[in-house]
């Protein structure tokens, strides 16, 4: 579970940091919400979602640092927006599964740095730092997700290797990732376990865990 104790944390340094996210076309985010929320509100939370995980980022680190990975639309005006507000930098992710996205955006760094998606809430920038801190000591650094996924991804070196023979997108994807960096002889450390907002109970979780009530939501 999430540790709390994180939110006393402060940030040792900047470090590179990528999101991966989706424009908030109709239709095509938060899928499987639709049913419960509307196509429409269903985009308006992914959009609030993205604009969330921002604001973490870059209390987290420099927004020199941050790079929007953009898919769907990279031209959508909310991520141009965003990157003339913030000044952070935009690319678009390549075409492959999630997992050849997630390798391109680690390989694109100069370093070790770290990979985010938009729709985990319970992000803070002190687990951010922390996971960063903890990634100095070991290969590779995770934040398991309670549906058998996992938040954020940290690597010094990407190994394709790690992202292949994923069954993404199910409750297998960290112990299959598990398996992959056994393989490679890789030490990985997870500070924490966190949760996305993917379900019904997710939405209702998200409302209540935050201090306003999103737009929309109250």
């Amino acid at each position: 579970m999430l540790d709390r104790r994180f939110d006393d944390l402060q940030a040792p340094d900047d470090f590179p940091l990528a999101i991966l996210a989706k424009a908030p076309l109709l239709g095509r985010v938060k899928t499987r919400l639709i049913p419960y929320l509307g196509e429409q509100d269903a985009a308006q939370l992914h959009e609030q979602l993205l604009r969330q995980t921002l604001v973490v980022a870059l209390k987290a680190t420099s927004a020199e640092r941050i790079v929007l990975w953009t898919a769907l639309d990279h031209a959508h005006p909310l991520f141009l927006e965003l990157a003339e507000h913030h000044g952070i930098a935009l690319l678009p992710q390549p075409e492959g599964d999630l997992g050849l996205r997630i390798h391109h955006a680690l390989l694109s760094m100069p370093g070790p740095g770290l990979v985010i998606g938009s729709d985990c809430p319970v992000l803070s920038p002190a687990l951010l730092s922390h996971c960063w801190g903890a990634l100095q000591n070991a290969d590779g650094v995770f934040l398991p997700a309670q549906d058998g996924g996992y938040a954020l991804v940290g690597t010094h070196h990407s190994n394709i290797r790690l992202f292949e023979n994923i069954d993404w997108g199910t409750e297998h994807v960290m112990s299959q990732t598990r398996q992959r960096a056994q393989e490679l002889d890789w030490d990985i450390v997870c500070p924490a376990e966190v949760w996305d907002v993917d379900r019904p109970e997710d939405v209702e979780r998200w409302v209540l865990s935050c201090k306003e009530p999103p737009n929309g939501y109250a």
